[in-house]
């Protein structure tokens, strides 16, 4: 992988759905303490192989995907460049490691700066989901593809949820407020997709009340849709979700028989 900026690419053809490019950034700059001490969450190993390196490839899997951006902790984008050449990516995909960062908005923002022009759909995923499977990615894509300008993958919920007043101090009783309507409520995931044009405008005037980048275009005013999630792209948080990735992957490996 060169350490060169990437060329931008040729001019596409007049819009449309089947013309746009797509690009994916995947800010990976985090320590994840609460998977305890060591590497950062995004280099911690996963079947032997670090989440990060998973999470570019569900993304490269993807055959709309020509280019990755990886944003890297500020002061370890050599060290991701390092590992990026240290494994096997699809020759069809462009990679680029920039270096990130102190907050995931001000990551993400850095690495859309390095999107060369180009590339009309932008991708936002979690180097902590490293096992989004590739028809999800494709979803939101299509989706993107057919007029969304915000996209996210979704889930029903499970549980029953309570919405409560938090307590003074962490671990004490919480009274409950309301039980919301649970068929109203989605638990969100990764990759979520946008209009590359309306991405940049969201980082560029939503500063406040940031919980991901679809809820900054919500506070634009514009609609964001959801399709449909998959249970095997839950985010890697604590040592518990690292199990669960590790018995996903087990099971992979065993139906490719590999």
């Amino acid at each position: 992988m060169s350490d060169d900026p990437l060329p931008a690419p040729s001019p596409s053809p007049a819009p449309g759905r089947t013309t746009a490019r797509t690009a994916a950034v995947i800010p990976a700059a985090g320590r994840g303490v609460r998977l305890g001490p060591g590497a950062p969450k995004a280099l911690r190993a996963l079947g032997g192989t670090p989440m990060l390196i998973h999470a570019i490839r569900a993304m490269a899997d993807s055959r709309a995907v020509s280019l990755v951006v990886v944003v890297a902790p500020p002061d370890g984008a050599a060290e991701v460049k390092t590992l990026l050449d240290a494994h096997a990516l699809p020759d069809r995909t462009d990679f680029l490691v920039v270096p990130g960062g102190d907050t995931r908005q001000e990551s993400v923002r850095l690495g859309l700066d390095a999107l060369p022009p180009g590339y009309d759909i932008v991708l936002v995923h979690d180097a902590a989901r490293p096992l989004v499977p590739v028809d999800t990615v494709d979803a939101v894509i299509e989706a993107v593809r057919d007029g969304a300008v915000a996209v996210v993958p979704a889930l029903p919920l499970a549980d029953t949820v309570k919405q409560v007043e938090p307590a003074a101090t962490p671990g004490d009783p919480e009274p409950v407020i309301a039980t919301p309507d649970r068929s109203r409520l989605r638990a969100v995931q990764t990759p979520q997709g946008f209009d590359r044009a309306t991405l940049v405008r969201a980082h560029e005037t939503v500063t406040d009340n940031v919980t991901d980048d679809a809820s900054m275009v919500e506070q634009l005013g514009l609609t964001v849709v959801t399709v449909p999630g998959h249970e095997e792209a839950f985010k890697v948080t604590r040592p518990l979700d690292l199990v669960l990735a590790e018995a996903v992957l087990a099971r992979r490996r065993l139906n490719d028989g590999f």
